[in-house]
């Protein structure tokens, strides 16, 4: 039981895995901060480009 037990800690077979989706889920997590504040500043771009074409001359 002890053999398997030093075995089981040893192993670093899934290790790589895990990283390469812990890398892959804080790069869609960043690219998600990214597409809302840019997003967020298209839409007062556009809401001040709306507010300019429909006011009154």
């Amino acid at each position: 039981m002890t053999n398997l037990f030093a075995r089981f800690v040893k192993d670093e077979s899934g290790a790589t895995a895990i990283e390469y989706g812990l890398i892959a889920a804080l790069v869609a997590v960043a690219a998600i901060v990214g597409m809302t504040a840019v997003g967020t500043k298209l839409q007062a771009l556009f809401q001040g480009i709306q507010a300019k074409l429909v006011a009154p001359v």
